[in-house]
C-alpha cells in the first residue's frame, strides 16, 4: 500500500493527476482534471494519467490483536475460567497466572512484573471480551489507518501498560484484568488524531462515547475506572506526540521514543504502587 509522499505514516490509494506522487485527504487538492499535490496545485503544468486506485489497506495490527486476544481467552477457558464469568474462587489456571494483583507482582514472595503486560490480554468472561474486541474493532479500524501500523501497535502496548498503572493505582488487591485500558487508549488517541485533523470529536461521536463509557464505570461495580482512565490518557499523550512529530520525514523515532517513554514511566508507576501493597491481607489470594 502506498504512503503519502509528505506524511509518510498515512497509507492511501489516491496519487496527484500531475506528477503521480501518492497523497493522504490533507494533501488533496480538487481540480477540473483530478487531485493533485499541494506542489502541482500551485503551477500549470502538462496532465499526466492517473495510477490505478488500491483498496484502502486492512487494519491488519488491529485484526492480529483481536486474534491475541480471543486465542488466551480459549486458553483461559480451557484452563477452567468460566464462559459467563469468574465467580468465588473459579478463576482458572491462565487468568492466575497472568491476571494483575499488585502484591504478586512486587511482593515478598513474587516478583512476577509480567502481570503488567499479560493482565491486558485476560478476561472475565465471553461478554467481557466480546465487548472489547467489538470495541477494538471499530475503533482499530479508524486509528490504525490514519496514523499507520507501527504508530498504532506503539499507542496500543503503551496504553495497556498506563491501564495496569491505573487499575494498580486505584485498586492493587483487587484481580484485575482486560483489554480496556488498550482500547481506552486507542480512543484517546484517536479523539486526538481527529482534532488535529478538523474533525469535531463531539459530532463525530467519539466524545459521547468516551463520556458514556466514564459513566457506564462509574455506575456499574467490577469495573476498573483507573485502568481505563489511564489508559485513555496514555493513548491521548501518545497520539499527540504522533500528530506532532510522527508524520514528519525523520522523526517517526522521536515519537515512537515518545510512546515508549509513556510505556516505561506507567511501568516504574505501577511497580511503585505493586511494591507498597506488601503481603495480600488474609482472604485476598489470586
Amino acid at each position: 500500500m502506498a504512503v503519502c509522499y509528505r506524511h509518510p505514516s498515512r497509507e492511501t490509494g489516491v496519487s496527484c493527476s500531475n506528477c503521480g506522487r501518492p497523497i493522504c485527504p490533507d494533501c488533496m487538492t480538487p481540480t477540473p482534471v483530478g487531485m493533485r499535490c499541494p506542489e502541482c496545485a500551485r503551477e500549470r503544468t502538462k496532465v499526466r494519467r492517473t495510477r490505478t486506485r488500491s483498496l484502502p489497506a486492512a487494519p491488519v495490527v488491529t485484526q492480529a490483536l483481536i486474534a491475541m486476544n480471543v486465542a488466551v481467552f480459549l486458553g483461559e477457558v480451557a484452563t477452567g475460567t468460566p464462559l459467563g464469568g469468574i465467580s468465588g474462587s473459579a478463576f482458572g489456571t491462565l487468568y492466575t497466572k497472568g491476571a494483575l494483583f499488585g502484591p504478586y507482582i512486587v511482593g515478598p514472595l513474587h516478583h512476577q512484573y509480567y502481570r503488567l503486560l499479560t493482565s491486558g490480554f485476560l478476561h472475565d468472561g465471553i461478554l467481557h471480551i466480546l465487548f472489547n474486541m467489538w470495541f477494538l474493532y471499530i475503533m482499530g479500524a479508524l486509528l490504525e489507518p490514519a496514523i499507520g501500523r507501527l504508530n498504532f501497535a506503539a499507542v496500543y502496548f503503551a496504553s495497556l501498560l498506563a491501564g495496569s498503572f491505573g487499575a494498580l493505582l486505584f485498586t492493587p488487591l483487587a484481580p484485575t484484568a482486560g483489554a480496556s485500558g488498550a482500547c481506552f487508549g486507542i480512543l484517546g488517541a484517536l479523539m486526538v488524531v481527529a482534532h488535529n485533523r478538523g474533525m469535531n470529536v463531539w459530532r463525530s461521536g467519539l466524545g459521547l462515547t468516551l463520556l458514556i463509557n466514564i459513566v457506564f464505570d462509574l455506575t456499574v461495580p467490577g469495573i476498573s475506572i483507573g485502568g481505563h482512565l489511564a489508559g485513555a490518557a496514555g493513548g491521548a499523550v501518545c497520539g499527540w506526540v504522533i500528530v506532532r512529530y510522527g508524520e514528519r520525514r525523520g522523526q517517526q523515532a522521536l515519537a515512537l521514543g515518545a510512546c515508549a517513554l509513556v510505556a516505561a514511566v506507567s511501568v516504574v508507576g505501577a511497580l511503585a504502587v505493586a511494591g507498597s501493597t506488601g503481603l495480600a491481607p488474609n482472604g485476598i489470594t489470586l
